[in-house]
């Protein structure tokens, strides 16, 4: 795999001024031109179901980390859009014979793919992989976790040549993992409504979105990724369902498939960012930036999705989707009477939680599942309390319906 890797070959004028407006640069709330993902899964009581956890079945942990950097290419007469550079880590702890097996394994797919040793690493074009064994993880060391008798840990990563990355990120996910398992909310007794007509009596209000809205804009919903990094078993691509985690060696494909062909791997890899990037804002997002301009919604977006669309529609984000703080402080404003929460199936970031504690509505439009195959699968909302409205459509139609309510021409 060589690098720049392009992942639109011919950028049109109106690309590239999207890219120079709304990616590059540093005044945003966040680097838009990182693309960056964390999954740690762990075997313990409270996930059983998808870990696999019994008496004689525990100790297993794998953690996923990537993070890739996107940019424009010109030395070619056309611009392109390409991924620049590539940072990817796997760590398996599992019990020694495994591990001894794994490294087996690694062994050939190296060879089936034609890499060849470059000093304490492998190269194979631009791309570079290290695998390093321990007896007792370092960051399990730093952290005062024990290892498990009988256990070992192998770390493996891709990265492109020269690509330096900062202790601080190569420490993320460990963070993370230090930062306890999810335990999740316990959904009370919301009342359904037909529409908004509720938000009315309670504005201003403000807004927290999930990726409700970036589904309707053509974005893949977060499955995708699991799919991608082989995070969980979706052999019948249920969506809200439990999945069995990818734990043991044995499991993981993510690796091999890096290894036997990283340019067939590739696609998948930047398919998430691509699909960001061509998105395109929605009425949804018209209807908001309406709302907006009248008065009835008050700060900005508080955004999981790293699409950019909302700043694309004109409106302010703040994006909490963050791995650096658990809780990140959000701007919850005093003269806002309601939270209406779109597209979001769990308060992983403790946003409701605050906007509760200062007597704030609780609002949320989502379809509480979705259409697979004819099929429609239940996909509950998480968390929604006694006196939370929930209003079962998408987000386009709702709140198309609520600007008529008010008058407002979105």
């Amino acid at each position: 795999m060589f690098f720049p890797y392009p992942v639109i070959e011919q950028m049109t004028e109106d690309q590239v001024s999207a890219w120079n407006e709304h990616f590059s640069g540093d005044g945003h709330e966040r680097r838009r031109t990182i693309e960056e993902g964390v999954w740690r899964r762990t075997q313990e009581p409270a996930n059983a179901e998808q870990s696999g956890w019994s008496p004689n079945s525990r100790g297993r942990r794998r953690v996923v980390h990537y993070r890739y950097e996107f940019g424009i290419n010109r030395v070619f007469p056309v611009p392109r859009l390409t991924l620049d550079n590539l940072y990817l880590t796997v760590s398996f702890t599992a019990p020694a014979t495994e591990i001894v097996a794994y490294r087996r394994r690694l062994a050939g797919w190296l060879a089936d793919g034609r890499w060849r040793r470059l000093g304490s690493c492998w190269a194979k074009g631009d791309l570079r992989f290290l695998v390093a064994e321990y007896g007792e993880h370092p960051q399990d060391e730093r952290a005062g976790r024990p290892t498990p008798e009988g256990f070992r840990s192998l770390d493996v990563r891709f990265l492109t040549d020269e690509f330096e990355i900062p202790r601080a990120v190569r420490n993320l996910p460990w963070d993370v993992l230090a930062g306890g398992m999810r335990i999740r909310e316990r959904r009370g007794d919301p009342t359904i409504a037909p529409d908004l007509s509720e938000l009315r009596d309670h504005l201003p209000f403000q807004v927290e979105i999930g990726c409700g809205t970036s589904i309707e804009a053509g974005v893949p919903p977060l499955h995708h990724l699991h799919e991608v990094y082989r995070v969980t078993a979706r052999k019948d691509n249920t969506v809200g369902q439990s999945h069995a985690f990818t734990l043991s060696p044995q499991e993981d494909s993510l690796v091999r498939e890096m290894l036997i062909s990283a340019d067939v791997k590739a696609p998948d890899l930047v398919a998430m960012f691509r699909a960001c990037f061509l998105a395109k804002p929605t009425g949804a997002h018209r209807a908001l930036r309406a709302l907006q301009d009248t008065g009835a919604f008050v700060g900005p977006v508080i955004t999981h999705n790293f699409d950019a669309l909302p700043a694309r529609s004109g409106l302010q984000e703040c994006f909490v989707r963050r791995y650096d703080q658990r809780i990140p402080p959000v701007p919850l404003l005093s003269e806002s009477k309601a939270l209406l929460v779109i597209g979001l199936h769990a308060d992983r970031r403790a946003v409701q939680q605050r906007a509760r504690a200062m007597g704030k509505k609780i609002f949320f439009v989502d379809p509480e599942g979705v259409d697979e195959n004819g099929v429609f699968k239940e996909y509950l909302i998480e968390g929604a309390r006694e006196g939370d409205i929930v209003v079962r459509q998408g987000a386009t139609r709702a709140l198309a319906q609520f600007c008529e309510l008010l008058g407002i021409r979105a």
